[in-house]
């Protein structure tokens, strides 16, 4: 059974990050390949599958506002390819927007509570205060894109292209919907949600539909720690406080 590998390397990275905490290391450097690989060992009903491509999707950091976060990228990019642990890395790209939005908090179930004038902090026209009002932010955004367009359009190129026989998606983006519920009519599908934040709805499903033994998985952070390249990798080393 010929595995797809199918990585939304951002949409990764964060779920890594919330897993094992922002000042940590020991989680950055990690093997996709034997992290996919052990995965799909998991599963029984995956008869001798075998990973035959990883392909990794992401976006090139800008050295302008992140010049160290630009370099550790490159070098991490690298090394995932030098070592084998990806076969190819395919790019989106980033955009610079300016926002205006409502200035809310969060609720106990994380959905946006909007902030209204109240002392200490009110409204006030010149004449009387202004009950209720609401307060709006301006702030700079800057957006990954391409990386969820990449991984459909991989999956389905080799799902309908017969280059594989089962597919192993790493992501928690809504918007794969339609991509994942096409490649399940044709191959077996193993679904890994990298954050440990619930799986999307829009993206669960049932094992048994289309071709079948599809499978959901999530990652904890010992998923990351266990499955970390070689230092060096190739001639790669891992950077420093990673």
């Amino acid at each position: 059974m010929r595995v797809g590998v199918y990585v939304d390397g951002f949409n990764l990275y964060y779920g890594a990050r919330q897993s094992c905490g922002r000042g940590t290391s020991g989680w950055r450097w990690l093997d996709v390949r034997a992290l996919a690989c052990d995965l799909i060992g998991e599963r029984r009903n995956w008869e001798d599958a075998q990973v035959e491509r990883v392909v990794y999707c992401t976006a090139v950091i800008d050295g302008a506002s992140n010049p160290k976060g630009q370099q550790d990228q490159d070098v991490y990019l690298k090394a995932l390819l030098a070592s084998g642990s990806v076969d190819h890395i395919e790019y989106g790209y980033y955009v610079s927007r300016v926002r205006t939005s409502p200035l809310a908090t969060r609720d106990a179930k994380g959905r946006p509570l909007l902030v209204r004038s109240d002392w200490p902090v009110v409204v006030h026209d010149g004449h009387k205060r202004i009950s209720g009002g609401m307060f709006m932010v301006s702030y700079a955004y800057r957006e990954e894109k391409g990386s969820d367009v990449n991984v459909a359009s991989h999956l389905l190129v080799d799902a309908l292209g017969g280059k594989i026989d089962a597919a192993l998606v790493i992501s928690n983006d809504s918007d794969l919907r339609f991509p994942l519920q096409e490649a399940r009519q044709r191959v077996p599908v193993g679904l890994v949600n990298p954050s440990p934040t619930y799986l999307a709805g829009a993206l669960r499903g049932l094992a048994r539909e289309g071709a079948g033994r599809h499978f959901w998985r999530q990652l904890v952070a010992h998923d990351f720690r266990d499955h970390q390249l070689p230092d060096p990798a190739a001639t790669y080393s891992l950077p420093e406080g990673w």
